[in-house]
């Protein structure tokens, strides 16, 4: 029994020698270090653009306040609050009993001169046969010549008489059409196409035009949509009027809609008018950017939040890169690692175009399809700095020397 527990022993220590002889012979033509693939990004075709970003609210095109120019008490108001109209459609009725009124006074005025109009003709033709009377008897000496001048003073005054009734008819026609102008008042209409935005009268209320003129309603044109929207200081003179741009709105953030920047306002809001001249705040200043946005639907209302993105530069169809991947170099280059097929990573120096610091125009130095190291390993590579592949004795290259890998 003794001696096959030796014999179990010695094969045991056989056994245990020979792992060790594999594990150290494997340890020993092993690579010294596993290979790793790097995060990489590809270079590929794509659109860069440059951008400015600013902050407003939309508003109407155009809102105009329908006010009333004569006095009285509301009689109809067949509009509502978001009633579209058409020009000339009736928007409200004030109660023309007074308006009436005067019409029918101002035309028995009217009537009544043209009445003594008549009168005063036929006085005028009575002095112009009495004068014919005088000329022809004043040669047979058959009246003095006091009867002559009487009766042409009489002519005289007719004429006047004549001419006074036609200027205070004149004025009468003035009266009647006044009072017409004022009773087509009394129904207010819509003096353009739009959206009724506000009702600021109701049904009954007297409204009071001697002072003020009264607002009945206010109408908006929404086809058409204007966007003020702040832009800084900074960027302001990045921006020029006719530049496209897209905003989002708040209960839509995904939806990039277009719009065109029509103008910006030459001075900031900051600024106020002073007896010095004028000042700005220590705050911030920003200028008013106007930007114009159809609105078929009108889907976009007053008031509504707009972050806007005005394209100041683009580049379309040019190749790409992160920006993130990129390392600043000397003379405007940058520099990356490109990721070989064979595993090795092979500094390259770039010429970058248009760069909006997220993504990159590749002028040069990349072609499409190239895998660059994306992260730490790039900043290793751009200095030159690549690992070879694993073994004993791997080495650095391109760096001055070398280490002994694993």
């Amino acid at each position: 029994m003794g001696r096959d527990m030796k014999f179990i022993v010695r094969i045991a220590i056989v056994i245990v020698v020979l792992a060790a002889a594999g594990i150290g012979g494997w340890m020993y033509l092993a690579p010294s270090e596993a290979r790793v693939e790097p995060a990489t990004v590809k270079v590929e075709r794509g659109d860069v653009e440059q951008t400015v970003l600013a902050t407003g609210a939309l508003q109407a095109q155009a809102v105009t306040s329908v006010g009333a120019e004569v006095s009285g008490t509301i009689q109809t108001l067949p509009v509502k609050l978001g009633d579209t109209v058409k020009k000339g459609d009736l928007i409200a009725q004030i109660d023309s009993t007074n308006q009436q009124n005067a019409v029918k006074s101002a035309e028995a005025s009217l009537l009544n001169m043209q009445a003594q109009l008549q009168a005063k003709q036929a006085d005028l033709t009575s002095a112009q046969a009495a004068l014919e009377r005088a000329n022809k008897l004043a040669p047979q000496k058959l009246i003095s010549d006091a009867d002559v001048m009487t009766a042409q003073a009489g002519l005289a005054s007719a004429e006047a008489a004549i001419a006074s009734h036609n200027a205070q008819i004149s004025q009468a026609q003035l009266a009647v059409d006044d009072a017409n102008l004022a009773l087509a008042r009394t129904k207010i209409t819509a003096p353009a196409d739009g959206t009724i935005v506000a009702v600021l009268v109701t049904v009954g209320q007297s409204v009071n035009a001697n002072q003020t003129s009264p607002t009945i309603v206010k109408i908006a044109d929404l086809d058409t949509m204007v966007i003020k929207a702040q832009i800084s200081e900074a960027d302001v003179t990045k921006v020029q009027p006719g530049q496209s741009a897209t905003f989002t709105i708040l209960g839509d953030p995904k939806t990039k809609i277009p719009a065109t920047l029509l103008s910006i306002e030459p001075a900031p809001d900051a600024i106020t008018t002073s007896d010095t001249g004028l000042s700005t705040s220590d705050n911030a200043v920003y200028y008013n950017g106007l930007f114009s946005v159809a609105n078929p639907d009108h889907r976009l209302r007053i008031a509504m939040t707009a972050q806007v993105t005005i394209v100041v530069n683009s580049a379309k169809g040019v190749l790409t890169l992160p920006a993130s991947v990129l390392t600043a170099g000397r003379n405007g280059t940058y520099h990356v690692g490109i990721y070989k097929p064979d595993g090795t990573i092979a500094p390259a120096q770039v010429k970058v175009g248009l760069n909006n610091n997220i993504t990159a125009e590749i002028v040069s130095g990349l072609n499409e399809g190239d895998l660059v190291i994306a992260g730490r390993t790039s900043t290793a590579a751009s200095t030159g700095a690549t690992r070879s592949r694993g073994g004993p004795g791997a080495v650095l290259f391109g760096g001055g020397g070398g280490r002994r890998g694993g």
